[in-house]
């Protein structure tokens, strides 16, 4: 029996990612503790990992060092654990566990971060070019093969899914087309708002419904996206659920059209049919790994750049992406 403490990844999507490297150190050690330490945006998404025992909050915000809060926690933990696995590289990130007297501390180099990983592991990034990989390789011993990256898998809460669809007056009646037009990074990542409303428009009158889903952060574009189709097959749900919630609700999509975010990967780990639009970003790193997903990458000269605004102010990474080529890829009849 082997008890693990897992410090989580600190976005939604990378916490997801981390899902087949959990089920991995579980099929390992069926018996022993597996628990994250994970920030409370991540926890909903963390909920619905089989492999887990318990979440642990970590309280700091995001760049937050507050050395004495992280003692106090890591002292807390003391005597509990056989091995941390740190998954972020920075240096905050492995206080923790050394604080908490961790004997094995695994992790990558990062910020310099001798002494306080004590397993210290090489990014190999051309063996290991996506991310999942990386975590998964965390959790096999030093120089063994990294196991097989499997696609990452959620827990659907069928009871919570059925009070949601309650709640909030949804039906089943229509095929649910589900639009993300969010992403945390900033606009460069964002499919324009017109080329979404394009393939709402389109869908609604071809008998689907349309939900809206994503952040709090969100809720000014979806309503946006709700004025301009005034439909009541148009839900505008951005920023009213939890993320567990979203879960849930993601489940039912029967198409999904998401910019690169923690929603994207959301889907993928359930297996949702997708458009996965990439921009700024690249898909050769944190794809979505789901072969129900497809990703929509156009390769300018100027992308991927992984600015959060477009340097050159065309954004034509995105705009040049067409509503009509997302659509032509769900190129199926609805079905009920």
């Amino acid at each position: 029996m082997k008890n693990i403490l897992v410090v989580g990844a600190a976005w939604v999507g990378d916490a997801i990612l981390s899902e087949p490297m959990l089920a991995y150190l579980r099929a390992c050690f069926p018996s022993g503790r597996l628990d994250v330490l994970a920030p409370p945006w991540t926890q909903g998404v963390l909920q619905r990992i089989e492999s887990i025992n318990e979440i642990i909050n970590l309280p700091f915000a995001h760049g937050v060092l507050d050395l004495p809060g992280r003692w106090r926690l890591g002292r807390q933990l003391r005597k509990t654990y056989d091995q941390a696995i740190i998954l972020p590289n920075s240096l905050k990130s492995a206080l923790i566990p050394w604080f908490a007297g961790i004997p094995e501390r695994t992790g990558y180099l990062g910020e310099q971060r001798y002494g306080l990983i004590n397993d210290l592991r090489h990014l190999e990034r051309d063996r290991l070019p996506l991310m999942g990989q990386r975590f998964l390789a965390l959790a096999a011993p030093a120089h063994a093969p990294t196991p097989a990256l499997p696609s990452p898998r959620l827990r659907v809460d069928f009871t919570n899914q059925q009070r949601l669809l309650k709640e909030r007056g949804l039906t089943l009646d229509r095929p649910i087309a589900i639009l993300c037009p969010g992403a945390e990074f900033g606009p460069a990542k964002r499919w324009p708002t017109a080329h979404f409303i394009q393939v709402a428009r389109s869908w609604i009158a071809d008998g689907w419904q349309v939900w809206l889903m994503g952040s709090p952060k969100d809720r000014d574009i979806a309503n946006v996206i709700a004025s301009a189709l005034s439909s009541p097959q148009c839900h505008q749900l951005c920023g009213t659920t939890t993320l567990a919630d979203a879960v849930d609700l993601m489940a039912l999509g029967q198409r999904v059209v998401t910019n690169d975010s923690g929603l994207m990967h959301m889907a993928a780990a359930l297996d949702r049919p997708m458009a996965a639009l990439f921009g700024s970003s690249s898909p050769e790193f944190t794809p979505p790994l789901s072969s129900a997903a497809r990703i929509f990458h156009l390769k300018l000269p100027c992308s991927p750049c992984f600015q959060r605004e477009c340097p050159l102010h065309h954004l034509n990474c995105l705009n040049q992406l067409t509503a009509e080529a997302v659509m032509a890829h769900f190129n199926t009849p609805p079905t009920s």
